[in-house]
C-alpha cells in the first residue's frame, strides 16, 4: 500500500537548478552526519573510504595501459618504446591487466565495507532526530496532519539520505575523477582533438541529461503527489472501516480511491514515457562520441601514427567512461528526487514546536498538587476564542468536577493543564508554579490522564498496562488490573495478559479498553489525576465499580474530573459549571441544586432521562 506524504508541498523552484537552492541546503544538512565532530572513529572511516575510492579510480585508469601493452606485445608493435613490454612478456602483461582489474574492484568493495557503518550510523541518527522532533511537535500540528503523511515523509527522507550517500559519494564523485584522469591521458598520449571529442561528448551528454531530468523531476513530483493522495484516501478509509460498513459505502470508497489512482496512473505514464526519451537521447550522444573517437583512432592506426594497442586502449577508455555516463542519467534523476524527499524531511525538522521549555527550566516540584487556573483565556484559533477569563482552584487533595454542555471548553481545560497548548491569557499553576516555567517532562510525570476514548498500542494487554510505569513488575500490573476491575476478564482469555489488543485496541470493547486505560494510569500513580469522561464507555454496573476504584485512587491526590454524567461527580468537593467558556456556577452538589440555576436544570434533565431509560428497560423485560 502506498503511504501518504506531507502537508508542505515542494515547489517547482525546488526541483529546478541542479544542486542549487534547497538542494545545496539539504546537502549541507547531511554533512554533519557524515563528519560528526565528536566521533573520531567515523572520521577515520570516512578518510579511509575516500582513500580507497581514489585508489580504485587510479587503478581503473591505469588498467587499459596494460591492455594496450599486451596487445602491442602480441602484434610486435610499439618499437623501442615497447622494450619494457618485451621484458615482461605478453603473458605477464595479461596477468598484470587481470590483477589491475581485480584491485579496482577490490578497492571498491573494501571501501563499501569500511563506509557501511558510517552510512548506517548517519541514517539511524537522522531517523531518530526526526522521530523525536515529530513527538516534540504540538497537538495542534498533529491533529492537522495525517499520520500516513508523516511516516511517509520520514521514510522517503531517510531513504533519500541513504541513496545520496551511496551514489553521490561512490558513483558521481568517482565518475568525475575518472573522467578527469582519462581526459589527461588522452591529452598526453594522443593529441588535443581526442581530448576535445571526449570533452564535447561528456559536456553534451551531461547538459542533455540534466535538462531532461529536471523536466522529469517535475513530472515525478506530480506522480508522488498523486501517490500521496491515493494513499491518504486508502488509510483514511481503512481507519474508518466500521463507519464505511455502517453506511454501506464500500463502493463509494472504492470509486474515491480509484479516482485518485487514475490520476496517479496518468502521471506515472508520463514518467515512463519521459524516461524512454531520456534513454534514447543519451544513447545517441554516447554512440556519436564513441564513433567519432574510434574513427580518429582508426585513421591514426592506418597512418602509422598509432599502434593496434593504442586503438584497443582508446576503445577501452571510451567504454570505461561511457558505461558510468549511461548510469549518470538515472542516478542524477534519483539524486534530484532524493533531494526533494530529504528537503521535505528537513522542512519537517525545521517546523518549530509550538510548546517548548524555557532555557534551563526547572522540574515541577509537587507540594500537595494544588491546581489553579487564573483568568485563563484560550482559543484554538485567534478568531474563535474558547475560554474567557476562567478561574478555577483545586486545593491539594481536593476533587473538582467540571461540567457543562458540549463546546463549553471542558476538555480544552484538560489539554491546557497537560500543556498540549499554552494559554493565550492568564496562567495555570501547580503549587504556585506556572506551567510555562517548568519542564514538560516533569509536568507530564505529575499528571495522570484517563481520557474519554482510550487508545491502545497494537501490542499485548500486559504491555499496554505496563506503559504506565517503565520497568513495572507483573505483580504491579496484576494489582492495578484488579483495581480497575479487568483482571478477571484478562485471566479468562486463552493468552491472558499476553493477548494482543489489535490496532488502536479494536479487539477489545469500549469498556474493556477504558479499564485498561484506567489500570495504566493507576500504575503511573501520579499526584494529580485528570479524568476526562473516564467512565463514559462503561455500563452502569461496571461504572459503579470503576467509580469506587477511582475514588479510592483519588485519596490523597488532586483530582479534576471532566464529566457529562452528573451522577458520577455528585460527591465532588466542588463542582464548576462551565458554559460558553465562562464559569457560570461553582459549589457543592447540594448547594448548586438549592441555587436552582444551570446545574439544577442539568441535573433534573438527566434524572428524567434516566427515569425514562429505566422505565423502557423494565417494559422490555416485562
Amino acid at each position: 500500500m502506498r503511504r501518504g506524504g506531507g502537508q508542505r508541498q515542494v515547489s517547482d523552484a525546488r526541483t529546478s537548478g541542479a544542486f542549487e537552492g534547497s538542494g545545496m541546503r539539504t546537502i549541507k544538512r547531511v554533512i554533519p552526519y557524515l563528519w560528526p565532530r565528536d566521533n573520531r572513529e567515523v572520521q577515520i572511516r570516512v578518510v579511509v573510504a575516500l582513500s580507497l575510492l581514489i585508489g580504485a579510480k587510479l587503478v581503473s585508469v591505469v588498467t587499459p595501459l596494460f591492455y594496450k601493452a599486451a596487445v602491442d606485445s602480441l602484434t610486435g608493435e610499439g618499437g623501442d618504446s615497447a622494450a619494457w613490454m618485451l621484458a615482461i612478456g605478453a603473458l605477464g602483461l595479461t596477468i598484470a591487466y587481470g590483477v589491475a582489474r581485480f584491485l579496482s574492484v577490490g578497492f571498491q568493495q573494501l571501501r563499501d565495507w569500511v563506509f557501511a557503518r558510517v552510512a548506517q550510523r548517519a541514517l539511524r541518527a537522522m531517523a531518530l532526530q526526526t522521530f523525536r522532533h515529530i513527538h516534540a511537535l504540538s497537538l495542534r500540528y498533529h491533529i492537522t496532519r495525517k499520520t500516513g503523511g508523516l511516516s511517509r515523509i520520514m521514510e522517503r527522507g531517510v531513504k533519500g539520505v541513504e541513496f545520496l550517500l551511496r551514489f553521490l559519494l561512490f558513483n558521481i564523485i568517482p565518475l568525475f575523477i575518472e573522467l578527469a584522469l582519462v581526459a589527461i591521458i588522452f591529452f598526453v598520449l594522443f593529441d588535443v582533438w581526442y581530448l576535445a571529442a571526449v570533452l564535447a561528448t561528456i559536456a553534451i551528454y551531461i547538459r542533455f541529461t540534466f535538462a531532461v531530468t529536471e523536466w522529469r523531476v517535475r513530472i515525478r513530483k506530480e506522480m508522488n503527489d498523486q501517490d500521496t493522495d491515493a494513499n491518504q484516501k486508502a488509510i483514511d478509509s481503512l481507519l474508518n472501516y466500521e463507519t464505511v460498513k455502517y453506511f454501506g459505502a464500500e463502493g463509494r470508497e472504492a470509486d474515491r480511491y480509484d479516482g485518485a489512482m487514475r490520476q496517479y496512473e496518468t502521471a506515472a505514464v508520463k514518467t515512463s514515457q519521459s524516461l524512454a526519451f531520456l534513454n534514447a537521447g543519451q544513447s545517441l550522444i554516447i554512440t556519436a562520441g564513441l564513433a567519432a573517437v574510434m574513427v580518429m583512432a582508426a585513421i591514426g592506426v592506418q597512418n602509422g601514427d598509432l599502434t593496434t594497442g593504442d586503438f584497443v586502449m582508446v576503445n577501452a577508455y571510451m567504454i570505461q567512461i561511457t558505461m558510468p555516463l549511461n548510469f549518470l542519467g538515472s542516478v542524477y534523476r534519483e539524486i534530484r528526487q532524493a533531494l526533494v524527499d530529504m528537503a521535505e524531511m528537513f522542512d519537517l525538522l525545521e517546523q518549530p514546536a509550538e510548546v517548548t521549555d524555557k532555557p534551563d527550566a526547572p522540574d515541577l516540584e509537587i507540594n500537595g498538587g494544588a491546581v489553579e487556573l487564573d483568568q485563563v483565556e484560550f482559543g484554538y484559533e485567534a478568531a474563535r476564542p474558547i475560554l474567557h477569563g476562567v478561574s478555577i482552584r483545586a486545593g491539594a487533595g481536593e476533587t473538582i468536577a467540571i461540567v457543562g454542555p458540549s463546546g463549553s471548553g471542558k476538555s480544552t481545560i484538560g489539554r491546557l493543564l497537560f500543556r498540549f497548548y499554552d494559554v493565550t491569557g492568564g496562567a495555570i499553576r501547580i503549587d504556585g508554579q506556572d506551567l510555562r516555567d517548568v519542564t514538560q517532562n516533569s509536568l507530564h510525570r505529575a499528571i495522570g490522564v484517563v481520557p474519554q476514548d482510550t487508545v491502545l498500542f497494537n501490542d499485548s494487554i500486559r504491555y499496554n498496562i505496563a506503559y504506565g510505569k517503565e520497568g513495572a513488575t507483573f505483580a504491579e500490573i496484576e494489582a492495578v488490573a484488579k483495581a480497575a476491575r479487568i483482571h478477571d476478564f484478562v485471566s479468562s482469555l486463552p493468552e491472558g495478559y499476553d493477548t494482543q489488543v489489535g490496532e488502536r485496541g479494536l479487539k477489545l470493547s469500549g469498556g474493556e479498553k477504558q479499564r485498561v486505560g484506567i489500570a495504566r494510569t493507576l500504575l503511573k500513580n501520579p499526584p494529580i489525576l485528570l479524568l476526562d469522561e473516564a467512565t463514559s464507555a462503561l455500563d452502569t454496573e461496571t461504572e459503579r465499580d470503576i467509580q469506587q476504584s477511582l475514588k479510592a485512587m483519588g485519596v490523597g491526590r488532586t483530582v479534576i474530573t471532566i464529566a457529562h454524567r452528573l451522577s458520577t461527580i455528585a460527591d465532588a468537593d466542588r463542582i464548576v459549571v462551565l458554559e460558553d467558556g465562562v464559569v457560570r456556577e461553582e459549589g457543592r452538589h447540594d448547594e448548586l441544586l438549592a441555587l436552582g440555576g444551570k446545574y439544577a436544570a442539568m441535573w433534573a434533565r438527566q434524572a428524567a432521562e434516566e427515569d425514562d431509560d429505566g422505565e423502557a428497560e423494565a417494559n422490555a423485560v416485562a
